[in-house]
């Protein structure tokens, strides 16, 4: 998902003096070195913090679609996007569309579409996707506060809001929770301060084996480049990266979202957002070259899911229809 802000000229460099080039590089090869280090198996200590999910291998088991471009279908007091004149339908109702409709198996929850966070509301919801035949792979949760705002007391609540996201996906049985970087007016995003708050998300989640997804979204305050340095900077590996198909391609540069998505898949884990295109604010359609991303999720040895999430006018269960085909198309499913 993404709210279309459009990127000053000076943020289409990543941060601390580097080249776009330069930064995908010397990322590149920290990861190289990362991953000497942990092939020699030196310590146990430091493996045993690592996550570890079992994703599997059939293209359509590897897909799941999110319930954000279905928000004028699904009922919650919590968003304001719902479209009355639509008939409307419940969560465990969306993961059976699903399921029925769409022959695939898992759902990704935007956080508006949690109607109660009470521990009974939780379960019944739980069983109820249970039930549906789907399960739950990620939650897109959104924090009004910033991770890096110069306001201590308001880091805390956004830190607090996403230990109780993280509650929620162990609640519902969600293996991670996508936390949003909110911008903070008369602030740049500050990578210190978003690393030291998020780390101690991570930690929490580490605890409660729940990963913390960083998506490319919003181009100011989740800049791909930015949201790297940061996972670099918080070095805690239940902090990892979602990459977006789409995001990074409203700058209009292609060269930007190639670099963009190949660093965020080198930092992913187990959740991405598949889209062909978006709207930006004037309505023009920016595409996403979706056979290079797939080769660039294959390269950087991604093994997680792909959520499919249109993001454009239109009708979802089209699009969405649409997403599935050319993701199996790219995976060998077809």
């Amino acid at each position: 998902m993404s709210n279309g802000s459009t990127m000053p000229a000076g943020m289409k460099q990543p941060l601390g003096g580097l080249s776009r080039r330069g930064f995908l590089q010397k990322a590149t090869s920290g990861l190289a070195a990362a991953g000497l280090a942990a092939a020699a198996g030196s310590n146990p200590a430091v493996a045993a913090t690592e996550p570890h999910l079992d994703f599997p291998t059939e293209p359509r088991a590897r897909l799941a679609v999110s319930s954000y471009p279905f928000r004028d279908f699904v009922d919650s007091p919590f968003q304001r996007k719902r479209n009355p004149q639509h008939p409307g339908m419940s969560l465990p109702a969306f993961a059976k569309m699903v399921v029925e409709r769409f022959k695939v198996p898992n759902i990704e929850i935007w956080s508006p579409h949690i109607q109660s966070r009470s521990p009974a509301d939780l379960e019944a919801l739980r069983d109820g996707i249970q039930k549906a035949g789907a399960h739950v792979v990620n939650i897109a949760a959104d924090l009004r506060q910033s991770v890096y705002d110069p306001d201590q007391e308001k880091r805390r609540m956004a830190i607090d809001t996403g230990k109780q996201w993280v509650d929620v996906a162990v609640a519902i049985g969600s293996p991670s929770i996508r936390v949003h970087v909110a911008g903070v007016r008369g602030a740049p995003p500050d990578v210190d301060r978003a690393a030291q708050s998020l780390t101690e998300l991570a930690d929490y989640g580490a605890r409660h084996n729940i990963i913390i997804n960083l998506e490319n979204d919003d181009l100011l305050s989740e800049d791909a480049f930015f949201i790297v340095h940061v996972i670099d900077h918080a070095n805690q590996p239940y902090l990892r990266a979602l990459p977006d198909f789409g995001n990074s391609a409203m700058t209009g540069d292609p060269a930007f979202n190639e670099d963009a998505m190949i660093l965020m898949f080198r930092h992913a884990y187990n959740i991405s957002h598949m889209k062909d295109s978006e709207a930006d604010d004037n309505g023009k359609i920016i595409t996403a070259d979706v056979p290079r991303i797939f080769e660039i999720a294959r390269a950087a040895g991604y093994r997680g899911y792909f959520s499919m999430e249109m993001d454009r006018p239109g009708d979802p269960y089209e699009g969405t229809t649409k997403l599935i085909q050319m993701s199996l198309h790219a995976l060998g499913g077809a």
